[in-house]
């Protein structure tokens, strides 16, 4: 798999781990919401497989997070279905998300929301985290380590109500992926990070990613897509208006583009990290690249 600095080499599509003809861990099929009187989604299909990762991208009010939502059960189709694949004990049956009991859903699914307060409910950093390894039935200090990898100042005496944006990010990142479940859902999960915190989150998932977990996130920051996401989903007035290979969707429209495509096209780099590798194929054997491209 990629390194955390960059795509694979050259754009390759990289196969997802689900083997051929295993059902996804998340798909939806025409799927259609309605809030408020408002048709919010209109016939979206969505597949995600185990070791993929996709990117939601969109306008505000597109319906990034009502989609993320519907899979969480949050919302009921009005027309159409969302499934998530069956977990251990559940005798090979898809479970459809707004019927199922919310205990069941962290089973196969965990979602980060935009507002990362509505996860967090302990007094200190130290009881939510105990909380989340409880909940999880995970060893005492997964969460902490999490927290720590990705913010390594959050104090553990802190009450969240106390912490910055970015911690609280931080904190309720950890607290889901304590429960590491087959697929993580994540609402702007960048939003209030500094770019050491992203680059850490993105370790983070490329872990998860490589042991054969789905991510589904749904974000702005197209350097966050570049770097991670297999396949991007435009979204546009609750349809899908564009989907494909990452490389091709984000530098089909300028408003996707990383600052990466913007500068160096024609070439097909993204990010910084497909920029120094290529570089350093073209310097000369046994020589260190000096940051100039060789002819």
């Amino acid at each position: 798999r990629r390194p955390p600095t960059g795509p694979r080499p050259g754009n390759a599509p990289r196969a997802p781990h689900t083997p051929p003809g295993d059902a996804p861990l998340a798909e939806t099929s025409a799927l259609a919401v309605r809030r408020g009187g408002v048709e919010v989604l209109r016939g979206v299909d969505l597949a995600v497989a185990a070791g993929e990762a996709v990117a939601l991208m969109g306008r505000n009010g597109a319906g990034k997070s009502t989609l993320l939502g519907a899979l969480m059960g949050l919302h009921a189709p009005q027309r159409g279905s969302a499934r998530l694949a069956p977990a251990p004990g559940d005798n090979g049956r898809h479970v459809t998300p707004h019927r199922a009991a919310p205990g069941a859903l962290l089973r196969h699914a965990g979602l980060v929301p935009q507002d990362p307060r509505d996860l967090l409910f302990a007094e200190t950093v130290a009881e939510e985290c105990a909380s989340a390894d409880a909940d999880a039935g995970v060893a005492p200090g997964r969460c902490r380590e999490l927290v720590r990898r990705l913010l390594p100042e959050v104090p553990d005496g802190a009450h969240p109500r106390d912490l910055s944006e970015g911690q609280r990010l931080a904190l309720a990142l950890a607290v889901v992926l304590a429960a590491a479940p087959p697929l993580l859902l994540l609402d702007e999960p960048t939003r209030g990070l500094d770019y050491a915190a992203k680059d850490r989150l993105v370790a983070i998932l490329t872990e998860l990613l490589d042991a054969g977990h789905g991510v589904l996130l749904a974000t702005h920051d197209v350097e966050l897509a570049a770097e991670l996401a297999d396949r991007v989903v435009v979204l546009a007035d609750g349809e899908v208006v564009a989907e494909g290979p990452t490389a091709r969707v984000v530098t089909g429209s300028p408003a996707f583009a990383p600052q990466v495509a913007k500068v160096l096209a024609p070439e097909p780099w993204l990010t910084v990290g497909q920029v120094g590798a290529a570089l350093a194929e073209r310097a000369p054997a046994g020589a260190e690249s000096d940051g100039r491209p060789r002819p």
